[in-house]
């Protein structure tokens, strides 16, 4: 039996949201291209004038976008996160993809261009999200997971990020790694977020590629031509699966699966993990020829 896609609830005039529930990976192993998309894929992250959110139940994980236009988009409690406000028990980061916007916490604003990010500390009130030109609006990538302490809002422009180049153009898999969140820098609960643009040429991401038991993770992949498309690869190292993934996509990883891809042109994607640690290296390692 194909598994249906959750139905999008709408939650006000502006917010609407679903949840996924978590699979095992026995279970995925025997899932089609449709189940295997309905289950891990969110295809409709934007939807101009809407905030989508998806409540997933790895790690507790909340997946979102939106596109303000004319008028700004409040950040609305939803029923799966059982509280007043929104960030009442959560934090969240936020990262512009989009024209010049700005996200206004608690009264202060904070303005950002494109692959600029926000994050906003648990016990945030009042949250908006709004675009500086309507015609060439913002497009907010959100994340958001549990916290357990309040930390300070803070602006992350994309060049005060923590660079990392690594790769070469002999394999193909020449990048650069934007950590918005590390040790050194802002303070979080939980989230680890950043960015990972691929030099022309290169197509591969995160080969030799992991495991992480002990958090999830979900990408957002943009920057993609219309016709492009990622191939992500997924599931267990030694039973893997795969999907075709468009422009502005995203896919969550469950802590039991591989997340690696390949495009068909080059690509940036968005990172996010959310679990027992903020170690960026924690990691557990699966050599290629191990790989099934």
């Amino acid at each position: 039996m194909t598994h249906q896609s959750p139905r999008l609830t709408e939650a006000s005039a502006t917010t609407r949201y679903t949840s996924r529930h978590a699979v095992d990976p026995r279970t995925a192993a025997a899932m089609g291209t449709e189940e295997l998309r309905a289950n891990f894929l969110i295809p409709d992250l934007f939807d101009p004038g809407r905030m989508v959110l998806t409540y997933t139940h790895y790690d507790r994980m909340i997946v979102g976008g939106c596109i303000p236009l004319a008028d700004a988009l409040p950040l609305e409690a939803i029923t799966p996160t059982g509280t007043k406000r929104f960030l009442d028990r959560r934090e969240l980061i936020a990262i512009n993809i989009g024209g010049e916007g700005t996200i206004t916490a608690d009264g202060e604003v904070f303005s950002t261009g494109t692959r600029d990010m926000v994050y906003l500390g648990q016990g945030t009130g009042t949250v908006a999200f709004a675009s500086s030109d309507a015609k060439e609006p913002a497009r907010f990538y959100i994340v958001s997971a549990a916290a357990h302490a309040p930390h300070p809002a803070r602006l992350i422009r994309i060049g005060d990020a923590k660079r990392v180049d690594l790769g070469d153009k002999g394999n193909c898999n020449e990048r650069s790694i934007f950590q918005f969140i590390h040790p050194e820098g802002v303070q979080t609960c939980q989230l680890v977020v950043g960015m990972t643009e691929l030099a022309p040429g290169s197509i591969w991401n995160t080969m030799p590629c992991h495991i992480h038991e002990r958090r999830m993770e979900a990408y957002l992949y943009f920057d993609l031509d219309k016709d492009a498309r990622v191939i992500h690869l997924m599931g267990p190292p030694d039973e893997t699966r795969h999907m075709v993934v468009a422009d502005q996509q995203a896919v969550l990883s469950p802590p039991w699966s591989i997340h690696s891809g390949a495009g068909t042109a080059s690509y940036t994607f968005i990172w996010a993990m959310a679990g027992d640690n903020v170690d960026y290296t924690d990691v557990d390692k699966i050599e290629i020829g191990d790989l099934r």
